[in-house]
């Protein structure tokens, strides 16, 4: 979970965004235990408010090492 912030700060800040311009964000990941165990951590990233958003167990994912997929819709304000 932490490499996948860590990515995805890497992204917006590319764009000239932060988790605070994030709106929607859903998660996929093949251990929902696991990651609901390690979800607090997300308040380390949204320290304003929580975007909307859906938490989803699946399978699998691309690779079978992945457990855990972000992903985000951002709105920035001109």
């Amino acid at each position: 979970m932490k490499n996948c912030y860590s990515d995805l700060d890497r992204v917006l800040r590319h764009y000239g965004c932060t988790f605070d311009d994030v709106v929607v964000e859903n998660i996929f990941t093949t251990n929902m235990p696991e990651f609901l165990n390690q979800s607090g951590y997300r308040n380390t990233i949204y320290t304003k408010q929580f975007p909307t958003g859906s938490w989803l167990g699946v399978k699998e994912l691309a690779l079978p090492e992945f457990m855990i997929e972000i992903e985000l819709e951002v709105h920035k304000t001109k």
